[in-house]
């Protein structure tokens, strides 16, 4: 018997532009508007605008478009500090006023909290705010060779799109690299691996800019030549990473040791690889190690425990206090750069161990301890697999650190509603401007 396939229909969409008022923003920074019974996601749009708008694509939920003019301008639009602002992938809120961009996040943040977690603090903390551009230590960049039009592209892509953005510079990242892609976009055209380099990874510290170079095949002489005269004319330190991460390795200089980073409010240097986790905003990452420090309200004779603890970011500014400090981190490379940390400020009132936090962790010596206080820093899944741990610990105390609203609200909601604890406070900190990005803070009391 022959099937009967229902055949999908596609609607067509408008072929000119369309005029429209819109009605409020999302969480990824597009406006939103309802047109045919259909919700639209605009590109560039902002809430109470009227705006001609392009549709970009239709799917059986919501329709996608963008901007073409603006008819009525909202009082919080501003000129984007990147000419590039439209096409490029990075950021979405460039073109909306950034007091605007806070109040927006710090809603997103308590609405999560409210309906996902059915919680609601007691004080919604200020806002940790920095600079606005150049703030960006950390960053992948896209390239790709394209050899219709003899250039190479360098740096993020198109909006809604897996194509490099065409673009000479970015505002967010450190100006040392983010004025300097043209720079590094003409060196790889010259370059006779211009079509085998398809990422440049990059870290700054205090004060290195470094540039690893992925390749897929070895560089020719005359290519490792030119690296390494763009590296001293821009005195950059270049590496190159023909596959895993554990192949990086030197170019130039050749005895380049770390990275490093020092809090200056705590006095504590940390030295790290240019492939390993740090934050990416090293002024947010200071004001948001110190008001962890405040809201966890260390003293000095209690135990401490601090999941998530990467190479030691909070666990060393807590034992400093006085507190004996667990850090907990999946990776055992990352676990043996807080051990080195340490070591190197002197700090012995601390221990790490190399755990996976997602699976189960029955039979752990330090899950079979009593802390005082709980810190935590989850990855954008949050740390649901270690909630109802924590909820048996007894502690006093909790503080959460996340990159993602949503996993934050629900891993709060079983903090309260199953295990008692009462939320005192919660936050956003602006770790990624002009991104909807939304990084936030939380305590919770037992």
């Amino acid at each position: 018997m022959a099937q009967n396939k229902r055949r999908r229909r596609v609607r067509k969409l408008p072929d000119s532009p369309v005029e429209c008022l819109i009605e409020g923003l999302s969480t990824e920074g597009r406006g939103i508007v309802h047109l045919n019974d259909k919700v639209v996601f605009v590109d560039g749009a902002l809430p109470g605008e009227k705006v001609e708008i392009e549709y970009t694509s239709s799917t059986a939920k919501y329709d996608e478009a963008k901007v073409i003019s603006v008819l009525e301008a909202s009082a919080d639009r501003v000129v984007p500090p990147c000419q590039h602002a439209d096409i490029c992938g990075g950021c979405s809120l460039q073109h909306l006023n950034t007091d605007k961009q806070i109040e927006n996040k710090q809603a997103a943040l308590i609405e999560s909290l409210q309906f996902i977690g059915k919680v609601q603090p007691d004080e919604v903390l200020p806002v940790i705010t920095g600079p606005v551009t150049g703030y960006r230590y950390k960053a992948r960049l896209g390239v790709r060779y394209v050899a219709k039009k003899e250039r190479v592209l360098v740096g993020f892509r198109e909006k809604r799109s897996n194509f490099l953005a065409l673009i000479d510079q970015c505002e967010v990242l450190h100006i040392r690299v983010g004025h300097k892609l043209s720079a590094l976009a003409d060196l790889i055209l010259g370059m006779d691996a211009r079509e085998q380099i398809p990422q440049i990874e990059v870290a700054i510290d205090d004060s290195n800019v470094v540039l690893v170079f992925r390749h897929l095949e070895a560089l020719s002489e005359s290519d490792l030549a030119k690296l390494v005269e763009f590296a001293k004319q821009e005195n950059f330190v270049i590496m190159l990473q023909p596959g895993g991460h554990k192949t990086v390795h030197n170019l130039w200089p050749e005895d380049f040791k770390h990275l490093s980073y020092k809090l200056k409010d705590q006095g504590i240097q940390f030295n790290f690889d240019a492939n390993d986790f740090t934050q990416v905003n090293p002024q947010i990452n200071q004001k948001m190690i110190n008001r962890v420090i405040e809201l966890l309200d260390i003293q000095p004779d209690e135990k401490v425990l601090d999941l998530f603890c990467g190479l030691g970011n909070f666990t060393l500014p807590l034992a400093q206090k006085g507190a004996y400090v667990i850090g907990i981190e999946g990776s055992q490379e990352l676990v043996n750069k807080a051990v080195s940390n340490a070591v190197l400020n002197n700090i012995s009132n601390v221990e790490f161990h190399a755990v996976d936090l997602s699976t189960k962790l029955e039979g752990q010596r330090w899950l079979n301890q009593s802390y005082d206080k709980i810190l935590l820093d989850p990855p954008r899944s949050g740390a649901m697999e270690m909630i109802h741990y924590l909820g048996k610990l007894g502690a006093s105390r909790i503080v959460y650190v996340s990159c993602q609203p949503t996993t934050l609200a629900r891993d709060a909601g079983v903090l309260v509603n199953d295990y008692g604890y009462r939320m005192l406070s919660a936050g956003v900190m602006d770790m990624f401007p002009h991104t909807a990005h939304v990084e936030s803070i939380a305590v919770f009391e037992k």
